[in-house]
């Protein structure tokens, strides 16, 4: 993925960029070939007292670029506490979260608002669509928060709006769409900035079984074209549909790491 696309944020605007020919920009920095993902030995506890079971505790995991990994568990497993952690919206007590490339532990809120614009897409289970924006204005939102020229940012909403099936509604309203439309025009704003990496939390929680089952086929090609994904669900059967590697968290703790038949794919076609 090129750190120079028109509009973007500038490499130096986040710690721990690597150029393609130079060294890393500081010592954070992880190689190239690193994971996309790396929790290092995290614990997070919201009890000051420390008398709680935390909800990470001593937690490693490791996904590399290009795999889809479903973390599984039961409710206060941990599962939503990992995916805040890895997005940036949440600190370890103890412990690092190393995301493409960058070391989040330590970083201000302006350099992990400015991290998740630029390398993180997210998905929810209930949309999060703004009601006074068309489909269109929806998907170009993050392009906008990041600077992106107008020209550019419109001419990838549309190509993205295309690629998933709803160019018919950029100008549509968020209110009248089924279920499945709404996360689609979700995923399209996710990918908007070209992220390495999509975390989707319970994407067909809140979506009737046709829905699902369109929400399902449509992370299936995005994992097949090369995107990183990781999914927090509690649908074994979305799990083994579109992940290749499953993982369950019990208190904190990993007490599951498998891989399912699914084929590892490779860099991200959709983010190039």
């Amino acid at each position: 993925m090129s750190a120079d696309r028109p509009g973007f944020l500038t490499s130096s605007s986040l710690p721990g960029r690597t150029t393609s020919r130079g060294a890393p920009s500081n010592p954070t920095e992880e190689t190239v070939t690193a994971p996309i993902v790396a929790v290092s030995d995290v614990t997070k506890t919201y009890d000051p007292t420390g008398t709680a079971r935390p909800a990470l505790d001593a937690l490693d995991l490791e996904i590399a670029p290009g795999e889809a990994v479903a973390v599984l568990g039961r409710s206060g497993s941990g599962k939503s506490t990992l995916l805040n952690l890895v997005a940036g919206l949440d600190r370890p007590s103890s412990g690092s979260v190393t995301v493409a490339g960058v070391t989040l532990t330590g970083l201000s809120e302006a350099a992990l608002a400015a991290f998740r614009r630029e390398r993180i897409g997210m998905v929810f289970q209930f949309f999060n669509l703004l009601d006074d924006l068309t489909v269109l204005d929806n998907v170009l939102l993050p392009a906008q928060l990041a600077g992106m020229r107008r020209g550019a940012a419109r001419a990838r909403a549309e190509e993205l709006l295309e690629q998933l099936g709803i160019d018919r509604l950029a100008r549509s309203w968020p209110g009248g769409l089924s279920g499945g439309e709404r996360q689609r025009v979700a995923v399209a704003r996710a990918l908007m900035n070209r992220p390495p990496l999509l975390l989707a939390d319970e994407p067909t929680g809140a979506l009737d079984t046709a829905s699902a089952a369109d929400v399902r086929e449509l992370l299936r090609s995005l994992h097949a074209e090369g995107q990183t994904i990781v999914l927090v669900t509690h649908d074994t059967s979305l799990a083994a549909a579109c992940a290749e590697r499953i993982v369950e968290l019990a208190d904190g703790r990993l007490v599951r790491d498998e891989r399912t038949g699914l084929a590892p794919q490779g860099v991200s076609a959709v983010t190039a």
